[in-house]
Parts: C-alpha cells; sequence; structure tokens
C-alpha cells in the first residue's frame, strides 16, 4: 500500500505581492513597498535586516494588522491580520516593542497580567499566578512583582514586555530591535533568554534587528528588505553571498566582520544558524 505524503505546513506568516504607499502634500505617493513577497515557516527565527527607511517597523505593523497596506495581501495564521485586533488576538500573536511600552502606572505583575485581565481570560486569583509564572520564566524573582516601570533596569524592562507579550502563550512572536539600548552583558543574557524560549515553547518569531550579534545568535533565515521589497530570505550563509551593495555594507564591513570572526558561545548556547 502506498504511503500518501503528508500536505505541507500552512505558512505562520505569508505576504504576497503588497504594496505600501503614503500620499504626499502637494500630490503624488512615496512608494514603501513594491510586490513584496515574504513566507514564515513554523518554528522558525527570522530576523528582517534593511535600511533605516526601507519600512521594517511598517511590515511588522502590517503583520499586526495596525496598518492596511495599499495593496496585496497578508496572511497571519492562516487569516487576515484585521483578525488580530479584536479579542483574544493576545492568544496568537505576542508582540514586543523596542522600549518595552510597559505600563508606568503599572507595577510589574500588573504589566504582565494586563492581557488576561482585559479580556477577562481567567478570574484574578488564577491571572496572578499565571503572571507570576511568567515573570519567572523569563529570569525574574516574585519580589520583582511589586516594582513599578521607573525601578527597572533595562534589562528588566525588556523581560517584564517579553513576559506579559508570552503571557497568552501565543505561537508567533514579533521582536522589534528586542536588544536596542542594552549593554553587551544584558544583550548576550536576553539573547540566551530568548533562544531558550523558542526552543522550549516551540514558537515562531519575526524580529527586525540591527545588531549583527544577536542576528547571527538567534536567526534560523534572514530576510532583506531592499530597493522596496524582499531580495533574499534565506539562511545567513546563503545572503552573505548574495551580490548586493546593502549586503557587502552590513554584513561584510567592519561590524559585520568582527561579528562574525566572535568565538562561539559556550556549549550549550550554540546558536541556530
Amino acid at each position: 500500500m502506498q504511503e500518501t505524503a503528508a500536505p505541507p505546513e500552512p505558512p505562520v506568516i505569508e505576504v504576497r505581492a503588497l504594496r505600501s504607499a503614503f500620499a504626499v502634500p502637494g500630490g503624488g505617493q512615496v512608494v514603501v513597498h513594491q510586490d513584496l513577497d515574504l513566507t514564515v515557516r513554523r518554528g522558525e527565527v527570522l530576523a528582517l535586516v534593511g535600511e533605516s527607511g526601507s519600512g521594517k517597523t511598517l511590515l511588522l505593523r502590517q503583520i499586526l494588522g495596525l496598518a492596511r497596506p495599499a495593496g496585496g495581501r497578508v496572511a497571519v495564521l492562516g487569516q487576515p491580520p484585521e483578525a488580530l485586533r479584536g479579542p483574544g488576538a493576545a492568544a496568537q500573536v505576542g508582540m514586543l516593542f523596542q522600549q518595552g511600552a510597559l505600563f508606568s502606572a503599572f507595577s510589574v505583575l500588573d504589566n504582565i497580567a494586563f492581557p488576561l485581565r482585559e479580556l477577562k481570560a481567567l478570574p484574578d486569583a488564577l491571572a496572578r499566578q499565571a503572571a507570576l509564572l511568567k515573570l519567572r520564566m523569563v529570569g525574574l524573582q516574585a519580589g520583582d512583582a511589586a516594582k513599578m516601570p521607573a525601578e527597572l533596569s533595562g534589562g528588566m524592562v525588556k523581560r517584564v514586555a517579553l513576559a506579559r507579550a508570552l503571557i497568552m502563550d501565543p505561537p508567533l512572536l514579533l521582536l522589534d530591535e528586542p536588544t536596542a539600548g542594552l549593554d553587551p552583558d544584558s544583550s548576550e543574557a536576553f539573547v540566551t533568554l530568548l533562544r531558550s524560549l523558542h526552543r522550549q515553547l516551540g514558537l515562531t518569531v519575526v524580529m527586525i534587528t540591527h545588531d549583527l550579534d544577536t542576528l547571527f545568535a538567534l536567526a534560523t533565515r534572514v530576510a532583506v528588505l531592499a530597493d522596496k521589497h524582499v531580495i533574499i530570505a534565506a539562511p545567513l550563509p546563503e545572503v552573505l553571498a548574495f551580490d548586493h551593495p546593502f549586503i557587502g555594507h552590513f554584513f561584510l564591513g567592519e561590524r559585520g566582520r568582527r561579528a562574525l570572526a566572535a568565538p562561539p558561545p559556550p556549549p550549550g548556547q550554540k546558536p541556530v544558524i
């Protein structure tokens, strides 16, 4: 009896023929994206890189349903991104903003528990327990729960924001410059945490980053946004071999050569690229 091959697993994110444009005073348009295609597969860590103004954050906002493209199609977990604006969206996609975006008037615990309480997903006592569990998952202690955002270091802000992004156990995590503003030690520790959570939780991750150390440590694939579209989305060795001025400047300049020459991480912390 001949076995039937299982159908390929649908992508977590699928972007086809995306067009993004803005009207300018006096008439006319500025086109940011044109014929942009991108596929994100389940379980991968995709790093999105490109020059300033290339539309990386805009693309992330379109994936979240916070901005609408002028044309083309975006699907997230098999549905249009507009569905992510409704109740329960936090159970599908977690978002870590560049500066953390914590509520300054809320304690650490209340920040983490906010999606559960807003959606009335659990009784308050259980929401508190779930928030404490996520607090420990990101490497903080129960004693940090009562602190206010103003009392936290930059690394702690990132960890609290990550715990909030994961409170509903979403399968997809979006990161906007996850290590921006952190000192080297804090950045390395946060990257180690992200790598561990990706492996333990089976997350699919899309991240924007300019930090090559973060990219080399985490990314299974790299998507390069240039000339208004994704010019290549591939494992790092293939990207490095792709002939384009931005890739030469970004990856093969002095900063890139220094990152490529860095020693490998200790055993148990091997990069996934």
